[in-house]
């Protein structure tokens, strides 16, 4: 499992181990890693590359002078590019000169002619976008050059992945001792690169701000049937979904259930007829659902329409509960607050936008702070969808998913999540693991029908690529 920590867990961390260890060996540690990274990155071209190093006055400036220092031994021809000149570090400074490195005197002709640029602009406990100089600078460097980020790209917040103005776009970023919550979470993410981390040797609480399932705990997660099983014992779900409008909703929906681990899916509605046409194994009502046969648990809203008595009756239910799409609509914190059953609302930007009347940009551009606080005001476990879909519930460590493709964005993707996600909450899953595996899984298929190139999917497809998803993770 990734996990991320806030700036100030890090920092805290970082006390403790620099008092048991020799002054400056926390630093040395941390630009040995980035050093190797920034040679693996040139590859065989460290000997006679040229690598600028963006040096603002922090720790991170540091990291960057004396990570140059062990390039340019390497033979590299290193240039500093002061941004304070005053307040470079004196040390790095003095390694990187001794080790035949210079400081710039043009800034932007060395930064245009680099191979590599490093960012050691802004540390982690920055706030706010690139000042105007440094933000001229990023504008010289070449298509070509690799750009590589000290602990984080500078300008996006590390707590919280916010982009509050102009900010380095890396191609990787070296960070030290954990993820921070920024590196996983967009728009920041989207600025990192492929990301390395550097074992420094820290202690951190076992409990982290932000964690990010892999295979090995979905799999731990994956419910899997006993010899005594029945369908019923796996878990039924209930789909209430579909409308004359959207019957395709519905169809999508109990696509994703079926494939989800419960033993029988129960589907409650007015697109009887499209979901048995598709799917004969549905166990069909034709409603209310309190009168539809034993689950446990319940799906509802994707093509709902219109808020019908179907959602009182859902929410009445002693089972959990998936709020989706239509659903959400017609929801308030009361009406969430007062269910005894666990209950997973699934918003995407717009639709939390709504929840918390706030706009969407404002949601895409605080993705971490807009789920906590939907979590915390509804009483629930929410999974904000999007660029990074995030998962929380109203206390404890929110979790990022790590899988899917930009082609997940079709219609119809949606309610597939749902269903799948529904039938892990019949299978006995928490809210939070029924939605960090159902996330998990889904993005996973989805890269499946993209393909190793990418190429537009259709929902649909999604669903059919469940099965090999859930192989993937178990192989």
């Amino acid at each position: 499992m990734r996990t991320a920590y806030s700036v100030e867990t890090v920092r805290a961390a970082e006390r403790e181990l620099m008092a048991r260890l020799p002054e400056g060996a926390l630093m040395q540690r941390a630009a040995a890693g980035l050093a190797v990274a920034c040679g693996e990155l040139l590859g065989r071209r460290v000997y006679g590359a040229r690598v600028a190093l963006l040096v603002g006055s922090g720790d991170n400036g540091g990291d960057a002078l004396y990570a140059g220092a062990r390039l340019a031994r390497r033979g590299a021809g290193v240039v500093a590019v002061l941004l304070s000149p005053e307040r470079a570090h004196p040390g790095g400074l003095a390694a990187l000169r001794t080790a035949g490195g210079r400081v710039s005197d043009d800034a932007r002709r060395d930064v245009a002619w680099a191979d590599l640029v490093v960012d050691g602009i802004v540390g982690i406990g920055g706030k706010g976008g690139l000042r105007t100089e440094a933000a001229q600078l990023l504008g010289a460097v070449r298509r070509s050059a690799t750009v590589v980020a000290v602990d984080l790209p500078s300008g996006v917040d590390a707590d919280s992945g916010e982009v509050a103005g102009d900010a380095v776009t890396a191609d990787a970023t070296v960070t030290f001792g954990t993820y921070k919550p920024g590196l996983l979470i967009d728009p920041a993410r989207d600025r990192a690169g492929a990301l390395r981390l550097v074992d420094i040797g820290l202690e951190l609480p076992e409990n982290a701000e932000v964690e990010a399932l892999q295979h090995a705990e979905v799999a731990e997660l994956l419910p899997r049937p006993a010899a005594e099983s029945d369908k019923y014992r796996r878990g039924v779900v209930g789909v209430v979904a579909g409308s004359a409008r959207y019957p395709g909703a519905a169809v999508l929906a109990v696509a994703g259930a079926l494939r989800g681990g419960a033993g029988a899916v129960r589907y409650v509605g007015p697109a009887a007829d499209a979901v048995l046409a598709r799917f004969p194994e549905t166990l069909v009502h034709t409603g209310p659902p309190h009168r539809a046969g034993r689950v446990q648990s319940w799906v509802i809203g994707p093509g709902l329409g219109d808020e019908s008595a179907a959602l009182g009756d859902v929410l009445a239910a002693d089972v959990p509960v998936l709020v989706d799409a239509d659903g959400l609509r017609f929801l308030t914190p009361e009406r969430v607050r007062r269910r005894t059953a666990g209950t997973l609302l699934t918003p995407h930007a717009g639709e939390a936008a709504a929840l918390l009347g706030r706009g969407r940009a404002e949601i895409e551009a605080a993705r971490l702070r807009s789920v906590r606080e939907l979590a915390e005001r509804y009483g629930a476990t929410v999974l904000l969808k999007g660029s990074t879909t995030l998962v929380a519930d109203a206390d404890g460590p929110v979790r990022v998913n790590p899988t899917g493709t930009s082609w997940l964005a079709t219609a119809g993707s949606g309610d597939v999540l749902s269903g799948v996600t529904g039938s892990l909450l019949a299978s006995g899953l928490s809210p939070l693991d029924a939605g960090s595996v159902g996330a998990y899984l889904h993005g996973l298929a989805a890269r499946r029908a993209a393909g190793p190139q990418g190429a537009p999917i259709l929902a649909t497809e999604v669903a059919d690529h469940l099965g090999e998803a859930w192989r993937d993770v178990l192989d």
